[in-house]
């Protein structure tokens, strides 16, 4: 079994000691909606929360994404949170706003420090990801760099490159999801799990999305994916299980892997 390196926030693993991580999404469009959410999903004990941000109605008011992450934050009390705005060329919502004012957004977040963690795409210009990389280490706020691919499984040498490339950029975590065509490219996406897992210094998440690759999100632990993505109210990925299902079947695998 891979030698899984935990998220760590301040020095300390993140949760309780469980492993994986379970992370859920909140995709709420308003405070409102949000607040549902987390009347739902805080009584279910995730380990983390991912504040989507992209289905957020005011993305573009700073103020306003401060002030509701620093109210989701009060309600989490000891969860968490990790602010994501997903690129819709990587599966995200349609937002109208330039990238230099997600930057700017983004900037906001770590220097209010009201999140604990921003995740921002590879695919991202290199002096958007240097300079989010620059303020968020100055703010004490953990760096996610992702990759999605929501059309297929590029194969292993490209894969491990991802992780690496995240690794190389300064990355406090590396993340990869694909979409698999088949059994086969889930296979793939373990496979690449487990040999960035061995060849990095930093904790690494992985999964393989839609009902093929759902396996991933109960196994990839094994393979040294540090977290995975579970359903707290509503999906925000194809393949998402309920957390409820999820942490059973996790918990059926550890006992099959470790015996305990």
């Amino acid at each position: 079994m891979a030698q899984s390196r935990p998220i760590q926030l301040h020095g300390r693993p993140v949760g309780t000691g469980s492993f994986p991580l379970i992370i859920t999404p909140l995709v709420g469009r308003t405070p409102v909606d949000l607040a549902g959410e987390l009347d739902a999903i805080l009584p279910k004990r995730p380990d983390m929360l991912e504040w989507r941000v992209d289905f957020f109605d005011a993305i573009a008011d700073a103020d306003a994404v401060v002030a509701t992450a620093r109210e989701i934050r009060r309600r989490a009390g000891a969860v968490p949170l990790l602010l994501t705005r997903r690129n819709s060329t990587e599966g995200g919502q349609p937002i109208a706003m330039a990238e230099a004012a997600v930057v700017a957004m983004y900037r906001r977040a770590c220097e209010a420090r009201c999140v604990d963690l921003i995740d921002y795409e590879l695919s991202n210009a290199p002096a958007d990801l240097k300079q989010l990389r620059e303020v968020s280490a100055a703010n004490g706020i953990a760096m996610v760099m992702s990759y999605h691919n929501f059309q297929q499984t590029p194969d292993l040498a490209t894969l491990v490159d991802r992780f690496t490339e995240a690794q190389r950029l300064g990355a406090d975590v590396a993340k990869v999801a694909v979409m698999p065509s088949g059994p086969a490219d889930v296979l793939t996406l373990l496979d690449a799990t487990y040999r960035a897992s061995q060849q990095l210094r930093i904790p690494v998440i992985s999964m393989s999305m839609g009902g093929i690759g759902s396996i991933s999100r109960m196994m990839g632990w094994v393979y040294g994916s540090a977290a995975t993505f579970a359903v707290g109210k509503s999906s925000s990925a194809p393949g998402q299980m309920a957390v409820e299902e999820l942490r059973a079947a996790l918990a059926a695998v550890r006992r099959a892997v470790t015996g305990q």
